[in-house]
């Protein structure tokens, strides 16, 4: 597996852009906020988003007021290998 990510921060912001139907910026950091039962700090929050952004992690497009996100196949790739590597080493 490759380094895909340098923070759990990242992964769980993958994790829930892929959980949602329909991801908007601000729908995943309300998501990950609840998820997490606090606050997340809207510039660690938006560095992670500009960091998956420049990896090719995930695609921003603006929709009126709306900034949509999704996971490119970069990124679901990478969700699928941490799944697996985390399945393994609960299964070993």
């Amino acid at each position: 597996m490759s380094r895909w990510l340098q923070s759990g921060l990242r992964r769980d912001v993958c994790i829930t852009i892929a959980s949602l139907d329909d991801p908007t910026v601000s729908g995943v950091k309300r998501a990950l906020e609840k998820q997490y039962e606090t606050r997340v700090r809207p510039k660690t929050f938006h560095g992670a988003i500009d960091g998956l952004e420049s990896q090719g992690v995930v695609v921003r497009t603006a929709d009126g007021a709306r900034e949509r996100i999704r996971l490119t196949e970069t990124g679901e790739n990478g969700i699928r290998e941490q799944f697996e590597w985390m399945s393994d080493a609960l299964t070993d």
